[in-house]
């Protein structure tokens, strides 16, 4: 199993990334991460990520589940990338697991794959208008699980969503 965690390169959710990233660890999933370039990434709690390579670069045939956290930079630099939203499509159009945290879902709205899917998003009017206008059905949850995606609200809920993720991939 191996998965792709995507964070913003500035303004990450830095728990939502670690948290994560542990419990795809304690179960033996191997990851890499990618973000708009490569290079080092700043977290908004000041932690430093390297993504090994951009998300332009990823191929979903590589990986097993595509993984998103959110953050402030989630919102500033990955709603609207093109190269991201492409590939939300390809895992998407094969059936496997996607996963997006607290702004991140947000995303999946502007790859339009959640038209009747139960989602939910880090709850600002923006953020839950944009996921109610792509046709997602807003659950206001901790961590909302429909079909091959997995969403969760805030960064205390990053191990249960993790653990989610790990369900659907077992």
């Amino acid at each position: 199993m191996k998965v792709l965690m995507v964070i913003a390169p500035k303004g990450y959710r830095d728990e939502e990334f670690s948290k994560s990233a542990e419990v795809f660890e304690k179960s033996g999933v191997a990851y890499d991460v990618a973000s708009t370039a490569a290079g080092d990434c700043e977290g908004m709690m000041g932690s430093v990520q390297n993504a090994s390579l951009a998300v332009a670069d990823a191929k979903e045939a590589d990986y097993d589940a595509l993984v998103i956290c959110g953050g402030i930079g989630a919102r500033d630099f990955l709603w609207t990338h093109e190269p991201l939203i492409e590939l939300v499509k390809q895992f998407n159009a094969k059936g496997k697991v996607i996963g997006a945290i607290c702004l991140a879902p947000v995303i999946l709205a502007y790859a339009r794959v959640l038209n009747g899917i139960k989602a939910t998003v880090f709850d600002t009017p923006a953020s839950v208008e944009l996921l109610r206008q792509s046709g997602a059905k807003y659950v206001k949850e901790a961590v909302v699980s429909d079909k091959n995606i997995v969403t969760g609200d805030h960064p205390v809920a990053s191990v249960k969503f993790a653990q989610e993720i790990l369900a659907k991939l077992n």
